[in-house]
């Protein structure tokens, strides 16, 4: 998984046309650690649908706080910068959990980016 560096490098990231989802995690944190040995797996396995990023709420603070992320780890998707949704609480996430959203965030993502655009007339 890619680990943005900053602000800026978060910023481009999610102009992608392409879907982003970024993780929110931290060193310290107990339940970010507990997703990490599956994660790897997860990103093999949407890896061609969508890119995953790691945001370090230490280290790139002020997207954090930007974004309002309550609570770690926690997912939001965008594409074209915008967020389209998110999974964000204070909870232990389980892979299946995280598998379950990463297919909603595609579902939006083929919703808005899929629909043929309306022709007048």
């Amino acid at each position: 998984m890619k680990q943005v560096q900053s602000a800026a490098e978060f910023n481009v990231s999610i102009q992608s046309s392409n879907l982003v989802v970024a993780v929110f995690k931290a060193d310290w944190c107990v339940d970010c650690k507990f997703i990490d040995p599956f994660m790897p797996e997860i990103e093999e396995k949407y890896g061609d649908r969508i890119a995953l990023i790691e945001v370090d709420v230490d280290k790139v603070g002020d997207v954090s706080q930007e974004q309002n992320i309550l609570g770690i780890p926690s997912f939001v998707a965008y594409a074209d910068g915008r967020e389209l949704i998110r999974f964000v609480n204070k909870l232990r996430k389980s892979r299946e959990e995280i598998e379950d959203f990463l297919n909603k965030a595609l579902d939006v993502y083929h919703t808005l980016h899929d629909t043929p655009e309306r022709k007048d007339g």
